[in-house]
């Protein structure tokens, strides 16, 4: 998937617990996505706004990072609202 692409999914369909390159500061319930050293780190976080260990997920290609945090987040719009 392409970063167009995901943005408009992300509008689109209103999920609204994606964090962009931290942005922001974590919240709770939230979907992540970093880069470090040319790797994409997608990351889910709990109710006290830290990073589940076990959801950290990485990737060389951006399109792969970006197929799992909308998948990710879809789930979490199912579960949180």
């Amino acid at each position: 998937m392409k970063l167009d692409e995901a943005k408009k999914i992300i509008a689109d369909e209103g999920l609204h617990r994606v964090n962009w390159y931290d942005e922001e500061n974590l919240r709770e319930n939230q979907v992540g996505i970093r880069l470090d050293n040319g790797e994409w780190i997608i990351y889910v976080t709990d109710e006290r706004a830290s990073v589940v260990l076990g959801s950290i997920s990485k990737f060389s290609s951006i399109e792969d990072a970006l197929d799992v945090l909308i998948r990710k987040a879809r789930y979490g719009k199912k579960i949180f609202g």
